[in-house]
């Protein structure tokens, strides 16, 4: 008989988009992968007892709490998982680091850099007593970009000369889409540039290995005030505009362009809009290098594409690799050869190596530090910005 596995007791603040799929990702990780630890569905907080209650009846969590502050008084949970709007996370991942509860925060990791700084510190204190914490950049496990990285690595690009990024999405073009937290920047800190352009900076760091050292930049936002209210369906909605109804102030970008610096050499140019008709999640990560590029682009997900100088003449071209083979990072835990995976499967894989980060007691990646990185990268991009553009260096490179 098989010895039981301990159990990974997981306390979750937060219950919506987010929520969702990482209430997937815990319930379904260890059927697909071999982990140490066993996720339990502890509980999940939430301020609105009907809400939370239904949500933890849907997605399969044994109990609910009104209070984050009360997941981390309970003796039953390991980690706190957090799902909560950017002006949240470093007080709840501070007081449960303090109180030797492991953490999963959400991205960007926090609201501005001496948060982000705060937070890395207390996390690095933790560590030494081996309670870890990590962000959450869930596409660093989507496969074609987790080979991407390994292909990189093993020289397939040669030298690394240019980095581009695009993450283009169009729930924001409405001018009448509601209000919502994601538009207000004392809560989400920014809008399409943390929303969205976090992920494109971590994703571009992470297959490169290089590091943003600077940026010049440009921000814009095309609707100046939505409607307070109205029906809101998974990140955006509708509203019925008329006289009567009630407007309140965007605060944060609809969209932004910088060009960057990398740490190695190469230079890069990223944007990132929520204003793009069409283009509904249309995240974009392409590198050249002096042997050859590749380019992989999140609607068309299952598929990298890859270009080799060293091809024939005559017959180069950028190959179409579907990434649904065993051998590639992930996929061999899932369907046969050719069955695709989805945008769910990035946040199992971050639980994956979440938990066997945990089981092995080392720190998991991304750490803290790593996302303070980040948050450097994104406060450059508003300073400059806000300066006619001027080239910023990144905090650590002033």
């Amino acid at each position: 008989m098989t010895p039981q596995k301990p159990a990974l007791r997981v306390g979750m603040a937060g219950y919506a988009f987010m929520g969702a799929a990482h209430s997937h990702a815990w319930r379904n990780a260890h059927r697909f992968f071999d982990l140490p630890l066993i996720p339990e569905l502890t509980a999940i907080a939430g301020r609105k007892q009907s809400a939370v209650e239904h949500a933890a009846a849907q997605m399969g969590w044994a109990s609910t709490e009104t209070d984050w502050r009360a997941l981390i008084e309970r003796d039953d949970i390991d980690l706190i998982d957090i799902c909560t709007p950017g002006d949240t996370h470093a007080e709840i991942a501070i007081a449960a680091l303090q109180a030797g509860k492991h953490v999963l925060c959400e991205k960007p990791l926090a609201n501005s850099v001496a948060e982000a700084q705060e937070m890395t510190e207390v996390a690095a204190e933790a560590a030494r007593n081996g309670v870890f914490a990590m962000c959450g950049y869930s596409y660093r496990r989507t496969p074609a970009l987790a080979l991407m990285k390994r292909m990189i690595a093993d020289g397939k690009v040669g030298t690394i000369r240019h980095v581009r990024a695009q993450y283009l999405q169009d729930w924001l073009s409405d001018e009448n889409a509601p209000l919502t937290w994601r538009m207000d920047k004392t809560k989400s800190g920014s809008g399409a540039l943390g929303d969205i352009g976090a992920h494109s900076i971590d994703a571009a760091q992470f297959v490169t290995g290089q590091r943003i050292t600077g940026v010049s930049a440009i921000m814009e936002t095309f609707t100046t005030q939505r409607p307070i209210g109205g029906e809101f369906v998974g990140l955006g909605g509708n509203t019925t505009v008329d006289a009567s109804t009630e407007m309140g102030p965007v605060t944060v970008d609809d969209a932004v362009i910088f060009s960057a610096r990398f740490d190695g050499g190469p230079i890069g140019v990223f944007e990132a809009t929520r204003a793009a008709l069409g283009r509904k999640n249309a995240m974009r990560l392409e590198v050249n290098g002096s042997l050859g590029s590749l380019a992989f682009d999140f609607e068309d997900m299952n598929f990298l594409q890859f270009y080799d100088q060293r091809d024939e003449a005559g017959s180069r071209g950028f190959h179409r690799i579907m990434v649904t083979e065993p051998e590639h990072p992930y996929v061999g835990n899932w369907w046969p050869t050719g069955h695709g995976l989805g945008y769910e499967h990035g946040f199992t894989h971050q639980v994956v190596d979440l938990v066997t980060a945990l089981g092995n007691k080392t720190q998991p990646t991304p750490s803290f530090s790593e996302a303070l990185g980040v948050q450097r990268v994104l406060a450059a991009v508003e300073d400059s910005a806000t300066n006619n553009s001027i080239f910023t260096p990144t905090e650590e490179n002033s």
